[in-house]
């Protein structure tokens, strides 16, 4: 597959849009992305540089930017929802540490 995009607009606002936009090409390529990378020959991180042309930090900061929005939750509902429950999930984890508690999943 060729590269969907080198560059993705300046750091302060990676996927600023309002409210009733629409996804990009890019935005929907990363939503699909991460959907079917495990069934890839190669790894994540090789995939995301050869398909992307970026960093795989770049990457997640983009992801989780736009797993924030309201047109990324109406793509896929579904893949949003998981993402979205992964990241609260490790976040607890990480403050737990933080605070020396144990969590019971």
């Amino acid at each position: 597959m060729g590269v969907i995009c080198a560059y993705h607009g300046p750091m302060s606002e990676p996927l600023a849009a309002s409210p009733d936009a629409r996804l990009s090409e890019f935005q929907t390529a990363l939503l699909d992305f991460e959907k079917a990378w495990w069934a890839l020959p190669s790894s994540k991180e090789a995939e995301i540089r050869e398909r992307f042309e970026i960093s795989t930090t770049r990457y997640y900061q983009l992801l989780n930017a736009l797993i924030d929005t309201e047109a990324a939750l109406a793509y896929d509902p579904l893949l949003v929802k998981r993402l979205r429950r992964l990241r609260a999930s490790r976040q607890k984890e990480r403050t737990a540490r933080r605070l020396g508690v144990t969590i019971r999943v």
